[in-house]
């Protein structure tokens, strides 16, 4: 979820949230994929929470998709084997996700349901080998305890979550915003409440997490960390895409250097989002 943070305001009930949530996302499901294709961060990013399930998840598995949004990542689930079963709180995301099932021919493999993470019991009764959330679905839930224990529920006994979340320390955001004078907006992840967060004039509601507060979280719910790796750390946040357009040999080179640091401790606890991987017990 490409967003960019914002100043805190005041709070609104929780059922507004989830509206204005799912309206900013409706608002722009017919650019969304497009958008993300072409930012080059986010499409790294991508490509390391999928090598994560591939390295976790067997292929032939049952995947459940957390927040798909507009279905970006269904064919690459598709074609590496997995079946999957897509949900999303928007239905604008899910008419565009079910328009690609159906031009890549993957009725088969991939069903798309209009539920958001916070819904999953309304799902129909199902067991699933593992869990997908990219680029921070679950940080629009309004209780991430409620939502780790939904979770669980439907997962095998040693089924895992590969879950990429927006992170509550991001150095470049910090530091971008400190030299223009902007502590609030330097901050703002450090708050313990829901964040507005701008999406073409509308409004989607945030929590940012630290990894161990994440983890503690699911904990309760049963679940125990695999691996933890940093992600747009060293990197730009993906809403800076104009300097990572004006240097993208720069922007490779932090790269490749993140890659060589990202799962280190401390290291790993930082960046625009963290990759972490968490199972339930029983094998």
């Amino acid at each position: 979820m490409d967003l960019v943070s914002a100043a805190p305001h005041a709070r609104p009930p929780v059922d507004q949230t989830l509206v204005e949530t799912q309206r900013a996302f409706d608002g722009v499901a017919s650019t969304y994929a497009r958008s993300n294709a072409e930012n080059p961060v986010l499409r790294v990013m991508r490509r390391r929470a999928l090598a994560a399930l591939e390295r976790w998840v067997p292929c032939g598995s049952h995947v459940l998709d957390l927040g798909c949004g507009p279905g970006a990542d269904l064919e690459s689930l598709a074609a590496r084997g997995y079946r999957v079963t897509a949900l999303d709180w928007s239905a604008g995301m899910v008419d565009e996700a079910r328009r690609r099932v159906r031009a890549a021919a993957l009725q088969g493999r991939v069903d798309v349901h209009h539920l958001g993470i916070q819904e999953l019991d309304r799902l129909s009764p199902a067991l699933y080998d593992a869990a997908y959330s990219n680029f921070g679905p679950i940080n629009c839930v309004p209780d991430v305890h409620v939502a780790a224990r939904l979770i669980a529920d439907r997962l095998r006994p040693g089924g895992v979550l590969i879950a990429s979340v927006i992170g509550r320390v991001c150095p470049w955001e910090i530091m971008l915003y400190v030299s223009r004078g902007d502590w609030a907006r330097a901050f703002v992840r450090f708050s313990q409440a829901p964040v507005p967060v701008p999406l073409e004039r509308r409004t989607v509601w945030t929590r940012y997490y630290t990894p161990g507060s994440f983890e503690q979280a699911f904990g309760e719910a049963g679940f125990s960390r695999v691996s933890l790796r940093a992600l747009g750390l060293l990197v730009p946040p993906p809403y800076l895409l104009g300097f990572a357009s004006r240097h993208p040999g720069l922007v490779s080179g932090l790269q490749s250097l993140e890659d060589l640091v990202a799962d280190w401790p401390g290291v790993r606890a930082c960046g625009d989002h963290f990759l972490i991987v968490l199972r339930r017990p029983g094998r």
